[in-house]
């Protein structure tokens, strides 16, 4: 698993583990819901503002959403 997928597995758990969707994540971080589905789907590699962002939507500290699987 390369990093970008990790991150990916990563957003995902954290948002589904706190019953956000998609949608709802997006909205939260100021972000398109079709970027987000990109972004877990690891099609896209992400900046670290967007990681900030997201981070900040699901409420976790940045560093969470690189942590090995």
């Amino acid at each position: 698993m390369n990093l970008r997928e990790r991150v990916a597995k990563n957003i995902i758990d954290r948002r589904k583990s706190i019953g956000l969707s998609q949608e709802d994540l997006a909205r939260q971080a100021g972000l398109s819901r079709a970027y987000v589905g990109k972004i877990e789907n690891a099609r896209f590699s992400v900046t670290i503002d967007t990681i900030e962002k997201i981070a900040h939507a699901l409420e976790v500290e940045a560093d969470v959403l690189f942590e090995p699987r």
